[in-house]
């Protein structure tokens, strides 16, 4: 099979906008920005690192474990819960909006110092 004048330039357009389109794409890709990823390990009746600092407007994602039993994490201010499961990892992705210091708790009935379980994320500028 031959292609004639028109048939390639059609070709050799289309390739050119392939190419253009895989350039835009990889150059999108790049330019957003990577989401930082915090590991915190819930057990009773402790989250390490119990204390975090974010910046506004930057997400993260917050990788939670557990080394015991089933735990919660609730961030009221962010509306933001989630339940922790033994031998599972929990990802929640958080983009602060404002600025402050913030409590986070577990929420899920945990041991005799359960209400005691609680951190803090502080948001900055």
């Amino acid at each position: 099979m031959t292609l004639s004048g028109k048939g390639l330039r059609i070709a050799a357009t289309t390739a050119i906008f392939a190419a253009a389109s895989v350039v835009t794409y990889v150059a999108a890709q790049s330019a957003e920005p990577k989401e930082k990823v915090i590991k915190i390990t819930a057990k009773r009746f402790d989250y390490t690192p119990g204390n975090l600092t974010l910046k506004k407007g930057e997400p993260v994602i917050l990788e939670f474990t557990t080394l015991d039993v089933l735990m919660g994490f609730n961030l009221p201010d962010f509306n933001l819960r989630a339940d922790i499961v033994p031998d599972k990892v929990t990802r929640v992705r958080l983009v602060p909006d404002k600025t402050g210091t913030f409590t986070f708790l577990c929420d899920i009935f945990c041991g005799a110092r359960h209400e005691e379980m609680n951190g803090r994320i502080t948001v900055v500028d």
